[in-house]
């Protein structure tokens, strides 16, 4: 099976502008993430994806492959859809650009759950370490079901009220998709509560279609914030 990794990228976040090209030890994040993708030896490709001159250049200029997109994507999924229409592959992994330090045992555990006939798209999932974390709107929750499943998933606490810690699980914005279901779901119109929450994810609950969750104890540090970026330069000094 031919596996692909696909990295989206745009500057325009609203919570943290132009946050693909701060640094972390002098590397661009988006820079640090393709390294790390290449790293693993788990993808036959690694691409980032974008629209945005600044960010095809780093990329380019580091001897990297990139694909140039059409600017105007409602989401990393979209984004990388239009690539994948035009790249030889069975199965993409599509690794945002905010997730630099992911391990790679956790890409391959999302890679080997295809070994199921059953799955055509998937996705990697945490427990939560504090109630501060789980409470953050910008660490998102999903509920499974008795096949790990995704049920829904949404930036409050669910299920509600729930006392004990373990029952959240904490969605780690990372898919896999086989060819096929990537186009399928790039076809789809937004769904009204994928625009309420503003996560691509319901889109396919809210069409019918499964995403199978993978946990991981290895999440990485996803840089959502510019206080974000502060715990990752902790990180990586921790880890010299």
């Amino acid at each position: 099976m031919k596996t692909i990794a696909l990295i989206p990228a745009r500057l325009e976040s609203k919570r943290f502008p132009n946050k693909l090209i701060q640094k972390i030890n002098g590397t661009p994040i988006i820079l640090k993430t393709y390294k790390n993708a290449l790293e693993t030896n788990l993808f036959d490709k690694v691409y980032v994806v974008s629209g945005n001159d600044q960010i095809i250049n780093i990329i380019k200029s580091a001897g990297g492959d990139t694909f140039r997109s059409s600017k105007d994507h409602n989401s990393g999924t979209d984004r990388i859809a239009e690539a994948a229409k035009n790249i030889d592959h069975d199965l993409v992994i599509n690794l945002q650009g905010d997730e630099p330090f992911i391990k790679k045992k956790s890409m391959s555990d999302l890679i080997k759950v295809f070994n199921d006939p059953q799955v055509n798209m998937a996705s990697l999932m945490t427990k939560f370490k504090s109630l501060d974390e789980l409470n953050n709107p910008n660490n998102v929750k999903v509920i499974v079901d008795n096949n790990s499943n995704a049920i829904y998933f949404s930036r409050l606490p669910i299920p509600y009220a729930s006392k004990n810690i373990n029952d959240y699980n904490r969605h780690i914005g990372i898919y896999a998709f086989l060819k096929e279901s990537l186009i399928e779901f790039s076809n789809l119109k937004r769904s009204k509560l994928e625009i309420i929450e503003n996560l691509e994810g319901i889109r396919v609950v809210e069409n019918s279609k499964t995403i199978r969750m993978v946990n991981t104890d290895s999440p990485g540090i996803s840089i959502d914030t510019p206080e974000d970026l502060i715990e990752a330069k902790k990180y990586i000094l921790s880890n010299d």
